[in-house]
């Protein structure tokens, strides 16, 4: 079970990591845009990165999991389980995007650089929402019950 925690979280770490740096540049690229259009489009790029990566991320740690010894896949036990991490990343992200983009709007307008503003709203997020992704895959008993 713990094992099964640390692949989530290292997962949701490198597509943070891989979107922390795509979304700097697109903020950087996009400075003489309005703050608002700034946050907004470097916010759509962070999650358009990130999901790409932790899902393909998921996927490659998971994808054993899931399979039947005739080969085919459990999909009982598979539904059941994507029930529970999109509930669990459903709640996290609500609150990742509402405190990014906040933040980056609020750096942006007391003129911190857009690759700033956008690395420190989004390290920030982060850290929230690892505590709440954790937090609520706990709740909803993601890795209970011998998954």
């Amino acid at each position: 079970m713990f094992q099964e925690y640390l692949k989530l979280n290292k997962n949701v770490l490198i597509a943070f990591a891989a979107s922390i740096i795509i979304s700097a540049i697109i903020a950087q690229l996009l400075s003489d845009q309005a703050d608002y259009l700034n946050t907004t489009y470097t916010t759509i790029a962070d999650y358009v990165i990130y999901f790409s990566v932790f899902s393909s991320l998921f996927y490659f740690d998971n994808r054993k999991k899931y399979r039947l010894d005739s080969g085919k896949t459990d999909t009982a036990k598979l539904k059941h389980d994507l029930k529970k991490l999109i509930t669990s990343l459903g709640v996290a992200e609500i609150v990742y995007t509402i405190a990014r983009w906040a933040l980056q709007y609020y750096f942006l307008t007391i003129h911190y650089d857009p690759y700033m503003a956008s690395i420190l709203s989004q390290g920030i997020s982060t850290i929230i929402y690892m505590i709440v992704l954790n937090l609520s895959v706990k709740i909803t008993r993601l890795y209970k019950d011998g998954n």
